[in-house]
């Protein structure tokens, strides 16, 4: 149900509500299908719909929306920005794990995509590491003789 939640805010503008049809081909799936679920979710107050009409998400609805939107997009950010993992298999992953994520991890997760991908000194060297590590499956011999010399500190 949140999928179809999140749909609609996608096909909202402003005020504007969302057709079945456009719902249908956005989801991939059949009207009746989409018919049902918007029957589910109007039942459940989150957006209002009529028979053959347009959905329209209510308050609670938009909230919900939204926070499926964010949760999705960040982590896909993750995915697609730290991990680099192709953006189309990022964008299906995502999908998946948005439902099951907690607020907590939720909320964590964003505020690292947040911290590593907006630093006023740009890409942190242990994910200029990782990426290096990623495309040549050994570490960088900088990396090497850094965490040597860090090791070698603490020890």
């Amino acid at each position: 149900m949140e999928d179809y939640l999140e749909t609609i805010v996608l096909l909202s503008e402003g005020d504007k509500a969302a057709r079945v049809t456009e719902i249908s081909k956005a989801r991939g799936v059949k009207k009746p299908s989409v018919t049902s679920a918007l029957t589910k979710l109007a039942q459940e107050g989150l957006i209002e719909h009529e028979r053959y009409g347009q959905a329209k998400l209510t308050a609670k609805g938009e909230r919900i929306a939204q926070d499926v939107f964010h949760r999705h997009e960040t982590l896909r950010h993750f995915l697609t920005e730290i991990l680099k993992v192709d953006p189309e298999i990022a964008a299906n992953d995502a999908c998946k794990m948005e439902h099951t994520v907690s607020p907590v991890t939720s909320e964590r997760l964003t505020k690292f995509v947040e911290f590593v991908l907006n630093r006023p000194q740009g890409e942190p060297d242990w994910l200029k590491n990782f990426n290096y590590y990623l495309e040549h499956g050994k570490f960088s011999k900088e990396c090497v003789i850094k965490c040597q010399r860090e090791s070698g500190r603490k020890g």
